[in-house]
């Protein structure tokens, strides 16, 4: 059995932009009884004396929504890749509390992993970087992220203050992408198979990974091509003219407003996205001038018991080994 997918896919990963239009079954508001049971689950935590993030699920337990989550955790891997739960109350919690319930809402999806060398498990999606820097992140700065996965098996992003203009999250279906390429630049299909150089996958030198493989029948994705080309740069391995020409082209794709779902995150609203199946991006944003009300979002990255498993020569990544505490 070939190693390349040769039929279009049709399973439910596989959406567009129109199939929305009248769907919003991918939103799951938070009822009164859930935000009782966070607050529940927090006053019975801070009275143990425990704290972010040295806790357990077991520790806050979260009543029916719990069950919300494990129906959020199935679609991000057997269904669409993406859910967002809509109506956590940021206004009436201090930054610490925001800090633990995020995290006990991760703990009932999967393990929260290291987002850096610091071993940080919440990461700050915010505009602080310098943009005249090469080493500054883009997702520090107020730029346009460009459509990407992140190196764990799911992302989320907690909204906590908007921008004032702009800032619009958008996802992008890899099936749907897949299907593009197979419909009409077949010719390629081979090269988005073979091993590319990426870099900033947690590790101190760039490695191979394909940018498509295909593991039990699933179809998942590694993407962002600034980090190919850097990774391609660092190992000084330049990309040929068909490989250049093969990048451009996913790019026209992703660019492709038909297959995108554009959605404004507002305050209280968390978005978490299977980094396999679908691809994430912002556009830039004009943020406010007084630092505390300046565009806020937080990340996880989560290992997910239910993951898919990953071909040999497409590993996993799932975050930075956090580091040892005396």
């Amino acid at each position: 059995m070939s190693i390349i997918l040769t039929d279009k896919i049709t399973n439910p990963a596989a959406w567009v932009a129109a199939d929305f239009e009248a769907d919003q079954s991918w939103i799951h508001p938070l009822t009164e009884e859930n935000i009782a049971a966070i607050d529940a689950a927090l006053v019975g935590l801070e009275a143990s004396g425990k704290s972010f993030p040295k806790f357990t699920r077991e520790d806050f337990p979260l009543g029916k929504l719990e069950e919300e989550l494990a129906l959020c955790a199935d679609e991000l891997e057997s269904g669409r890749g993406f859910c967002v739960l809509r109506g956590l109350p940021v206004e009436k919690y201090t930054d610490e509390q925001i800090d633990t319930i995020y995290y006990a809402i991760g703990l009932h999806l999967g393990q929260p992993v290291g987002q850096n060398p610091r071993g940080d498990l919440i990461g700050k999606v915010m505009n602080v970087g310098d943009v005249t820097k090469k080493e500054t992140r883009v997702y520090e700065t107020n730029l346009y992220l460009p459509y990407h996965s992140d190196p764990s098996d799911v992302v989320g992003l907690l909204s906590v203050r908007k921008a004032r203009q702009g800032g619009l999250s958008s996802l992008i279906s890899v099936a749907s992408i897949y299907n593009e390429v197979l419909e009409n630049h077949r010719e390629f299909l081979g090269l988005f198979y073979r091993p590319w150089y990426f870099s900033h996958l947690c590790e101190d030198t760039p490695s191979l990974s394909p940018i498509f493989s295909v593991n039990e029948g699933k179809l998942s994705c590694r993407y962002l091509r600034q980090y190919i080309e850097l990774g391609h740069e660092v190992m000084e391995q330049p990309l040929s003219k068909v490989e250049v020409e093969a990048l451009d082209l996913f790019d026209s794709i992703i660019g492709k407003e038909e297959l995108r779902l554009d959605m404004m995150l507002e305050p209280g609203d968390l978005q978490f996205a299977n980094n396999y199946a679908v691809l994430h991006s912002r556009n830039a944003f004009e943020d406010h001038e007084e630092p505390e009300k300046r565009r806020k979002l937080l990340r996880l990255w989560l290992k997910m018991p239910n993951a898919r498993v990953l071909a040999p020569e497409f590993p996993g990544r799932n975050g930075f080994p956090l580091p040892d505490v005396a």
